[in-house]
């Protein structure tokens, strides 16, 4: 355990993400100890029955008191909050990191309460399931995947080291962004993708009755699909969309445009035109499966 690179990790969260984080950490024996924090205490309960954890508490300054790494798992509105309640108590050199999906929001809420000595990375670790809670957690999650890192200008090398080979060690395969184009890049790969599941999902339950339990019961692939995009956490996505709005509104208004041009093809029957971007849009998930992210 004397070879562990982090003598204390405090997880601020342990939903999907940071469980994940907490089994990695345990399978290569990164950290001598794991702290986790959450807002209810039956979480943290259950965080310690699953043995992802040496110590819980339900107080963030506890937590990260002594720790050298702290992750930051939870919804980003609790961001603020948050960092400015662990500021006094976040020890010199320190590293605060994050697992969210908009980057600029993150630097906006977390960066003025980082103190002199400490290092903030925001990161992103572009891997997840629908699912939620210290049960859904795997360490497999990250395998073969993609991490952002979106560090400010004057970032520590050492520590931007230090966060890359945490993710590494994890499975995933590690790359720098700047902040504002992380936002719009994951604007259309995952945030625009979620809200059309739970317009498609949404609409479905506004059918009258009889149609909408023929729906359930006669889903097919598609709108299966949909429903799991759909069934995210709620909290979560409520943040992204409202922390990551402008992007988000450039790319619907992308979308609203090609789907008024889809819709006028389908009216005036121009085959050709449905049959050019099926085969274009094949192609993209000819690519993504190539790239092993399927």
């Amino acid at each position: 355990m004397t070879d562990s690179p982090f003598s204390r990790v405090a997880l601020i969260g342990i939903g999907l993400i940071n469980s994940s984080l907490a089994r990695v950490l345990r399978r290569e024996s990164m950290a001598q100890e794991i702290v986790v924090c959450a807002r209810q205490q039956a979480t943290i309960d259950r965080a310690r029955e699953l043995n992802l954890c040496d110590a819980a508490t339900l107080d963030p300054a506890a937590a990260v008191e002594g720790a050298d790494l702290v992750v930051l798992g939870t919804p980003l509105s609790a961001y603020r909050p948050i960092a400015e309640r662990i500021s006094g108590a976040l020890k010199s050199g320190a590293i605060v990191t994050d697992v969210g999906s908009v980057k600029q929001g993150a630097i906006r809420d977390v960066a003025p309460s980082i103190p002199p000595g400490v290092h903030f990375i925001p990161g992103h670790p572009v891997s997840g399931t629908e699912r939620s809670g210290p049960d859904a957690g795997f360490a497999e999650l990250f395998n073969d995947r993609w991490c952002i890192l979106t560090p400010t200008p004057g970032t520590d090398p050492g520590a931007l080291s230090t966060v890359m080979a945490l993710w590494q060690s994890a499975g995933m395969r590690v790359v720098t962004m700047d902040p504002e184009h992380h936002d719009l890049v994951l604007a259309i790969t995952s945030h625009l993708p979620h809200l059309i599941a739970y317009t498609i999902v949404g609409t479905a339950t506004d059918l009258e009755d009889t149609l909408k339990s023929e729906v359930i019961k006669f889903s097919a692939g598609g709108f299966r699909d949909f429903t799991r995009i759909a069934a995210s956490d709620p909290v979560m996505w409520r943040d992204i969309f409202l922390n990551n709005r402008e992007a988000v509104l450039e790319m619907l208004q992308r979308f609203s445009e090609d789907l008024t041009a889809l819709q006028r093809a389908i009216r005036w029957g121009e085959g050709q035109k449905l049959e050019d971007l099926f085969t274009r849009t094949r192609a993209i998930r000819r690519s993504i499966v190539e790239a092993h992210q399927a």
